[in-house]
């Protein structure tokens, strides 16, 4: 789950402060019978995500500030795509697993172990068929401002509780259930801190010491493989996001080089809350299938290795 994605626009056509204006997508929303199914101004997804507020001091940006180093993907490619599911909710290996399989896509799951555990069997399949499983904790513990989370609530945990009993444990038992050591994790909610107030800490640090990689999640953009923090990484949201709003982004992505990262939850053929369609789930696959769009298409895992990697060989932390 996320907290809701931040708003840089009043809608699609939001300036940019140069008199033009920002490119911004809809996303798909739940409809009752006889509603207009057509997006609000509040459904629209702004493409502004990395910009700053223009200063009124009179100085410009520096032109070299807004160039990150020449990152190159394998093969030549253009930009770097995953996609990733959370929780481990059935309709994952019941309907995702078959169509990515049909196309050859490998996807990252982050099931919690108490899902693995209902249908291990199953996650075993998952696992044969070659995706990556991820830690997403024992216990999906979020802000207790999420009701269903106030008796889990990360405002109540600590650093040390959270390390050993939701990280730590969660490799414990899908190593035990699975026969894999998770390398790649997806915070709950998107969340990044304990506490409260002037005790709130970060526990992306204790996220860094165990994995090789941190998901992020309702973020806006893609990432820069140059500068990110691989234990940071933005995810953008495709559940109830059509194919023109998907479209966007891989477009955007490509632009820049960036490696786009997609996260959903349940997969169907219909748009219930929090559900990535099977139609636009395939609509990715076969976009990444033609050589012409230059898309690589893995695992969290495996792209974030080649990024360390990359980065490491040049110096670059």
């Amino acid at each position: 789950m996320g907290d809701s994605p931040t708003s840089c626009g009043e809608g699609p056509d939001s300036p940019r402060g140069d008199g033009h204006a920002l490119p911004s997508f809809p996303r798909k929303r739940e409809s009752s019978i006889g509603e207009d199914p057509g997006p609000r101004a509040e459904d629209w997804i702004p493409a502004c995500a990395g910009m700053t507020e223009g200063k009124d001091d009179g100085v410009a940006p520096s032109p070299e500030s807004n160039h990150a180093p020449q990152f190159s993907w394998p093969e030549g490619r253009q930009m770097a795509l995953s996609l990733s599911f959370d929780d481990g909710r059935e309709s994952q290996w019941r309907h995702a697993l078959p169509l990515l399989d049909r196309y050859g896509v490998r996807a990252t799951f982050y099931p919690l172990p108490s899902a693995v555990r209902e249908h291990v069997e199953s996650w075993r399949a998952v696992v044969t068929a070659g995706h990556e499983i991820g830690n997403h904790s024992a216990t999906h513990p979020c802000s207790g401002n999420f009701r269903f989370s106030r008796r889990n609530a990360l405002e109540e945990m600590t650093l040390d509780a959270l390390e050993q009993g939701e990280l730590l444990e969660a490799n414990r038992q899908l190593l035990e259930l699975l026969g894999v050591q998770p390398r790649t994790f997806a915070y709950p909610c998107g969340q990044t801190t304990v506490g409260r107030g002037k005790s709130v800490q970060s526990y992306v640090p204790a996220v860094a010491r165990h994995f090789l990689a941190g998901r992020l999640f309702f973020s806006e953009m893609h990432n820069d493989p140059a500068y990110c923090d691989l234990h940071q990484l933005y995810a953008v949201t495709m559940d109830n996001v059509d194919e023109a709003g998907l479209d966007a982004l891989l477009d955007a992505a490509r632009a820049e080089g960036g490696w786009l990262i997609l996260a959903g939850h349940d997969a169907g053929p219909v748009g219930a809350r929090q559900t990535t369609l099977l139609d636009t789930l395939e609509h990715l696959c076969r976009r990444a299938a033609v050589p012409e769009n230059s898309i690589w298409l893995d695992t969290v895992e495996r792209i974030a290795e080649y990024v360390r990697d990359a980065r490491t060989a040049r110096g670059q932390t």
